[in-house]
């Protein structure tokens, strides 16, 4: 039992002594972990509240973008109403018996006192442009010819409600606009049935009182010019500042002007044509955030010193350990393995690297989602927003439920072959051609000879082959009611070739029987809806639409840009 005694106590002893080496080594003041924990707080926090500044700043603006988009959205909405008010009145005054009978002292008459009270005026305009009647001015005053010719003119050719832009009033010697509305008289004459507005009274539209400090808000004409603004530089009747603005598109986005960037919100008025913008400078919208920014730098910098400062007697001690895990993250970063190493803190290994990894998965993660979930909100609200007007104009065309079904379900079907086209041809683009065989294919006759299809190899983003493919099928449903495709002779021929920077496609029917009526009525539906309105807003396309003897064409100019709007409308090479 003896030797057994003596060796116990001797190993229990070299078991002892190496844990005393072990915890003298690790033997350090109290303030040695203090200023190791100092460390390792103000960094992390310094970094969480940079992200929670960010996210804050960023809902911020979310907020503040809705309440501008609110914002213009009242205004636009305000104009609309003055419209749509004026509209009433000239129907109202369409009615009036004296019209009828060419009495135009009583119209003077009754007009003056219908629209006793307001800013609103009478007119009457002959076809030559010259004013019959003006409630300006007392009946039998001598009057100028139309100070707004153009749009006049248009509304009497095309037998359709119009709103001029502005335009400096002969007879009210300042800034009108006018809304006109065309009128068949019993003696066969037409006439220009037309109510005019000083500018100036729709700037209670525009009330300062809904906008954020900093910002201001305008009434542009189509050409870009002030109607009203919050702004006092920005005159009546003058060019709006930022020269861009025709192109601007609708919601909010940021421009350069001089060297000053601005952030704007845009709506658009469909019933007078004209653009509702708020506009402030980007320093000042961002003014608050980059104080906070500032601030939230000085203090994060002031601890980081600090804390720097009480780790500098344990930076030589963790160097090896930093140098280590440094290289580890650059494997990581690039794809290697990286093997455990001991640390003086094991901890240290452990919570970054597992932060690493589960910080790169989750950003990962949530990018994609958040990639997907856009894009999915973006193409739904493209498909809702083509099938609400689908629906409408079907509706309004139809005489019974069975016709609104069929129209209706043709042009569903429509949207959905060019839908499964965009799918099928995601990341490459939709086929111009094979997009034309789609939609004319269920409007082909037996003699399939017909129909004749021909142009070189384009692709289209999915907007363009959405917006051309509810073209071609309103064209081939008007050649099929009305054109070529009405007989047993007709026949279509549509092609296109690429012309600079543009794209010039013809539909083009012949052998058919010209029934101008029936055209005239087929302009006014949903296919010029989409070809004119459409294509022409969602794609920048200038369009001219001729009646041949033997049938009609259209004529379809398109900017090869806003085919590649979404990256993959460019033409194929070698095709």
């Amino acid at each position: 039992m003896a030797p057994t005694d003596r060796t116990v106590p001797a190993e229990e002893a070299g078991k002892g002594a190496a844990a005393g080496r072990v915890r003298r080594r690790m033997h350090h003041p109290v303030a040695f972990y203090l200023v190791c924990l100092i460390f390792v707080v103000v960094i992390p926090a310094f970094l969480f509240s940079l992200v929670v500044l960010k996210r804050t700043n960023e809902a911020q603006d979310r907020i503040f973008e809705s309440l501008l988009r609110t914002s213009t959205g009242a205004v636009n909405r305000a104009v609309e109403r003055e419209i749509s008010g004026m509209f009433s009145t000239l129907n109202f005054l369409s009615t009036s018996d004296s019209l009828q009978k060419g009495d135009y002292a009583l119209l003077h008459a009754q007009a003056t006192k219908a629209l006793e009270g307001t800013d609103i005026y009478f007119l009457v305009i002959d076809q030559t442009m010259r004013q019959l009647l003006n409630t300006r001015v007392p009946y039998g005053t001598p009057l100028n010819p139309a100070s707004e010719p153009v749009s006049a003119g248009l509304a009497l050719v095309r037998g359709e409600r119009m709103v001029s832009d502005i335009f400096f009033g002969k007879t009210a010697q300042q800034w009108v606009f006018n809304v006109y509305q065309p009128m068949r008289l019993p003696s066969g004459g037409h006439v220009l049935l037309t109510l005019t507005k000083n500018a100036e009274a729709l700037r209670r539209a525009v009330n300062p009182d809904i906008l954020s400090p900093g910002w201001n808000a305008a009434v542009l004409d189509t050409q870009g010019r002030v109607i009203v603004s919050t702004d006092e530089t920005q005159k009546t009747g003058a060019p709006f500042f930022l020269r861009v603005v025709p192109s601007l598109r609708l919601g909010v986005s940021t421009m350069e002007q001089d060297g000053t960037s601005y952030q704007l919100v845009t709506e658009f008025s469909s019933l007078a044509g004209w653009r509702m913008i708020a506009w402030a400078k980007s320093s000042d919208v961002q003014a608050p955030a980059v104080s906070s920014f500032l601030w939230l730098t000085i203090g994060g910098s002031v601890f980081a010193v600090l804390a720097a400062v009480g780790a500098a007697g344990i930076a030589r001690v963790l160097s090896r350990d930093v140098r280590l895990l440094a290289q580890d993250a650059h494997r990581l970063g690039e794809g290697e393995r990286v093997a455990p190493r001991p640390y003086a803190i094991s901890e240290l290994e452990t919570v970054s690297h597992a932060l690493a990894e589960a910080a790169d998965a989750r950003v990962k993660a949530e990018n994609d989602v958040r990639f997907l979930m856009r894009e999915v909100a973006h193409r739904s609200k493209n498909q809702l927003t083509v099938i609400q007007a689908m629906l409408n104009q079907s509706a309004a065309g139809a005489e019974s439920a069975g016709d609104f079904a069929e129209a209706f379900r043709r042009r569903v079907a429509g949207l959905a072959r060019s839908t499964d086209l965009m799918i099928a041809n995601a990341t490459q683009g939709v086929n111009l051609a094979e997009l034309a065989r789609n939609q004319l294919k269920p409007f082909t006759p037996d003699d399939a000879a017909r129909v004749r299809i021909a142009g070189p190899a384009v692709r289209l983003g999915p907007q363009a082959s959405q917006t051309l493919g509810m073209a071609l099928h309103e064209l081939a449903t008007n050649a099929t009611k009305y054109g070529a495709l009405a007989n047993e002779a007709g026949i279509v021929s549509l092609g296109w070739i690429l012309s600079g920077e543009d794209l010039s496609l013809v539909w083009r029917e012949s052998r058919a029987v010209i029934d101008r009526e029936a055209i005239a009525a087929s302009r006014k539906g949903f296919g010029s809806v989409v070809l004119e309105r459409m294509l022409g807003m969602a794609l920048d396309a200038r369009l001219d639409f001729l009646v041949h003897d033997d049938g009609i064409e259209w004529r379809v100019t398109l900017p090869l840009a806003r085919l590649r709007d979404e990256g993959v409308g460019r033409p194929e090479e070698g095709q």
